[in-house]
């Protein structure tokens, strides 16, 4: 039970977190910004997470895979699993000069990389430890 409500809470707060990107109220650019290709909807979510409309699009669709691995464990440490390797790569590329936007696209930097790094470690945990009882339920 505890990976499948790792999957709906995750899945729930990516949902919000990428639906709040999308308020234009939310977003502030200050001038020492670096520059994106993709411009659209570019901003930092409360001054502190850069986003724009791919970042925003991506945690969209890692909060909808959420909410559906919710329904069956296998999916829900699948979800998990994924998401660990999938944020602990973007943690690493976030803290490469060189690829801090992934080539002017979307914007990993900044207060973005102790973020996708919780993520990893948290989605890790759930993802690769061992519960004995869901795994005899699943």
């Amino acid at each position: 039970m505890k990976t499948r409500y790792f999957a709906l809470v995750a899945g729930i707060v990516f949902l919000v977190i990428g639906l709040l990107g999308f308020v234009p109220n939310l977003l502030t650019l200050p001038a020492s910004a670096p520059d994106l290709a993709v411009k659209t909807g570019y901003g930092y979510l409360f001054g502190l997470f850069s986003v724009n409309v791919l970042h925003n699009i991506v945690r969209l669709v890692v909060g909808i895979l959420g909410i559906v691995a919710y329904r069956k464990f296998v999916h829900a440490r699948l979800f998990a699993r994924s998401m660990a390797i999938f944020y602990g790569i973007v943690t690493v590329l976030g803290l490469i000069p060189a690829t801090a936007t992934l080539f002017g696209l979307i914007p990993i930097f900044g207060h973005n990389i102790w973020l996708h790094a919780l993520a990893a470690v948290i989605s890790a945990y759930f993802g690769y430890m061992i519960w004995e009882r869901e795994l005899q339920a699943a």
